[in-house]
């Protein structure tokens, strides 16, 4: 299929070398920013949001909203093959997870408590993300 992503498979040193000790932790290591916390919560500039390992493109900010959550929330992924779902039982819980479809980086959870364009609230760690402004580019 053409349009099915390349996958990128590295060892925990390679991200190890390339990732902070939080980044490390939340994306590869399936962890959790604590809410509030993260520097992309409040973004409200116009770009693309990034998976912070492998810069795939992963969500709009047209598609982001404030949940209240703590966490940047959007209602939907930049297109279907940009995300990865697995259940998730850990902490005694009945969740869906969300991984970048290239390198498998954890970005957090989807509920179906989302707006109701679609219903749903993709729960992401802003470590796990990258903003990218295409208008600052160039400057």
């Amino acid at each position: 299929m053409e349009n099915t992503p390349k996958k990128l498979v590295k060892s925990d040193e390679y991200w190890r070398e390339r990732l902070s000790e939080e980044e490390f932790r939340v994306c590869r290591q399936q962890g959790t920013e604590a809410p509030f916390s993260g520097k992309l919560l409040h973004n409200r500039e116009t770009g693309i949001y990034q998976c912070t390992c492998c810069q795939a493109d992963l969500f709009q900010s047209s598609n982001k909203f404030d949940s209240g959550c703590g966490w940047p929330s959007f209602d939907a992924p930049i297109n279907s093959q940009a995300i990865r779902y697995l259940e998730d039982l850990s902490h005694g819980m009945v969740r869906t997870e969300i991984r970048c479809a290239i390198c498998d980086s954890h970005l957090g959870h989807v509920f179906p408590d989302g707006p109701p364009t679609t219903g749903e609230r993709f729960c992401v760690n802003s470590v796990s993300l990258i903003f990218n402004n295409p208008q600052k580019s160039g400057d």
